[in-house]
């Protein structure tokens, strides 16, 4: 009797083995490793809903190479440590593709992870050190600092011959610090301030001050969301009446909500606004709106254009072999009009970064508006 009864169980346990096999080879498992808590919950939270609004229409379109997407959400916390326990879990859950996290320090140190198991990994981080590593499997969803400071660069020697620098001092904010430093030395912009703050800081009231005192003609500010957003009241409350650049995170959505008026003259640059004038970038905005009720900045569009990014790589690829499809993504050209949710033509080069068009904004009467569209850095002449 026991004897059969292990037979049974034996014999359960394999149909349950079977059942999952199958259940894998019909799915495309994907890990959602994002920001949902602490100092990163915007940026996390809209990535997630471009990641999950692109898996949807995906799925009802029929999914990649006839298989149907299966996506799982996580919460960092905004901690790279947790970020990376994380990354470890999704790769022992033998996942597909990994997308996240958001900030960063988290992917600086989660990714080492995803490349031990040869999960393509896709990052909303944007500090230059991330593609430098030599990591075949991750890929930025935004420029990183090597791609978007150029033109920043190009734009600031036209508007200051002097220039106060205040950024938030992690990973990100180092990164785009030394990278203009670098990019404006030897031009006619000197930087004659460089104040750096810390991440979730409160108050700004000393480094205006400083910003100030050094007699600037402009002040470029580099730190997350919701410390942009005190930035800039602070700037208002001081009086400053110059101007005020920066990059993504200077004039997101969030930043335009949390510094009301305080936001209006911000200049930047950006490499996806939802205002851009670009009839699949109004699409993506309103169905955003749609399902989420609100309007979704950068964090959101790249959450999603990076799921038809990987469908792309799946096609060229023409298997569900990660290896396969990380060296698919890099050098893949995909074009807006034939995967219309990349919105946008983009590029990959051999380490992991992306280049396409970007725009100038300014934020008027609380909302971006764009002056100018830029080309790709590395567009044919």
């Amino acid at each position: 009797m026991q004897k059969r009864t292990t037979l049974k169980a034996v014999a359960a346990a394999a149909v349950f083995a079977l059942a999952g096999v199958a259940h894998a080879q019909q799915t495309i498992k994907i890990a959602n490793i994002v920001e949902l808590s602490g100092p990163g919950t915007t940026a996390g939270t809209l990535f997630k809903n471009g990641v999950e609004l692109a898996v949807k229409e995906i799925n009802e379109a029929g999914g990649i190479l006839g298989k149907k997407i299966e996506s799982t959400t996580v919460d960092t916390q905004t901690n790279p440590g947790v970020a990376k326990g994380l990354t470890q879990k999704a790769v022992d859950d033998n996942v597909f593709a990994i997308f996240g996290p958001v900030y960063s320090g988290s992917i600086m140190v989660s990714m080492a992870e995803s490349k031990r198991g040869e999960v393509p990994n896709f990052t909303g981080g944007e500090a230059a050190a991330i593609t430098q590593q030599g990591n075949p499997y991750v890929f930025r969803t935004a420029f990183g600092q090597s791609t978007s400071f150029p033109k920043l660069a190009k734009y600031i020697n036209t508007k200051a011959k002097t220039l106060a620098v205040i950024y938030v001092n992690n990973d990100f904010g180092k990164g785009g610090r030394d990278t203009l430093n670098k990019l404006l030395a030897g031009g006619p912009t000197q930087i004659v301030a460089d104040i750096s703050t810390d991440a979730g800081q409160v108050d700004f009231s000393a480094a205006v001050l400083r910003a100030k005192q050094s007699n600037a003609d402009a002040i470029f500010a580099y730190t997350n969301e919701e410390e942009s957003a005190r930035l800039l009241r602070e700037l208002k409350k001081q009086g400053w009446n110059k101007p005020i650049i920066g990059e993504t995170t200077l004039v997101g959505q969030k930043v335009i909500e949390l510094a009301g008026d305080a936001a209006n003259g911000a200049v930047a640059h950006v490499g996806l606004t939802v205002d851009a004038p670009i009839p699949e970038m109004l699409k993506f905005k309103a169905k955003y709106y749609q399902a989420y009720g609100s309007i979704s900045d950068h964090n959101g569009i790249k959450g999603y254009t990076s799921v038809y990014v990987l469908k792309a790589a799946i096609e060229k690829a023409g298997k569900l072999d990660r290896k396969a499809v990380a060296q698919a993504l890099h050098g893949i050209h995909v074009s807006a009009k034939k995967y219309p949710g990349v919105i946008m033509d983009v590029s990959f080069d051999d380490k992991g970064d992306l280049d396409r068009e970007s725009f100038l904004v300014e934020v008027k009467n609380g909302r971006q508006v764009v002056t100018a569209t830029l080309p790709a850095l590395n567009a044919k002449k």
